[in-house]
């Protein structure tokens, strides 16, 4: 699987003024008025982009999870089995995902943000990871390391499993018991991604 390396963090002042206003105060407390301020623009330039604060943020977290799990890809390596790839990107970006500090401030303080994505449609940064995970899984099936199953199909529902264990894990550990830790349920997690992709 060769890396998809897109930069997200490209800079741009607006987005990285609202990530420095979400981690200073949450979502809800943050406004446009502080945003244009943090980033040195009027408001009338961000109402030209987004129409409020809740757009505004949907595009920042669509920069930083594309961040995230592009840079949780492994470099392939020459005789390296793509299935092997998607396995550890997969287990790295749900730790990456779950040390992010924007991720974590949001889970801690503005939750129901993510309810949409996760109970309703499917987001700009969902869409994005399928795509990647897709084209990782076609080349799994080329090299005869994936199962063979519809890669629609197989791409969301092995991203269905990545993100219950993103958002969920810590509801189900308990770090003074060696056998409910973080660490031991990421290896679960890498047993279900291989048992479900090996052919």
């Amino acid at each position: 699987m060769a890396p998809i390396r897109h930069n997200h963090s490209d800079g741009d002042p607006v987005l990285d003024a609202v990530r420095d206003c979400v981690l200073a105060v949450g979502v809800r407390r943050t406004t446009l008025t502080d945003v244009a301020r943090r980033a040195g623009v009027s408001r009338m330039t961000l109402y030209r982009r987004w129409p409020d604060v809740r757009s505004l943020v949907g595009d920042l977290m669509t920069r930083e999870w594309i961040d995230v799990a592009t840079g949780a890809l492994p470099e392939p390596q020459p005789d390296g089995e793509t299935r092997n790839l998607i396995v550890n990107g997969l287990v790295a970006g749900v730790e990456g995902f779950r040390a992010h500090p924007l991720f974590r401030k949001i889970i801690d303080v503005d939750p129901e943000l993510l309810l949409p994505y996760v109970l309703d449609r499917r987001g700009a940064s969902q869409e994005a990871l399928l795509e990647l995970l897709a084209d990782a899984l076609e080349q799994g099936h080329a090299d005869g390391s994936v199962r063979l199953a519809p890669t629609r199909r197989q791409a969301r529902a092995v991203l269905l499993v990545v993100q219950s264990f993103t958002l969920s894990l810590r509801t189900m550990t308990d770090e003074d018991d060696p056998e409910l830790t973080s660490a031991a349920f990421l290896d679960d997690l890498r047993t279900l991604l291989e048992r479900t992709l090996t052919p």
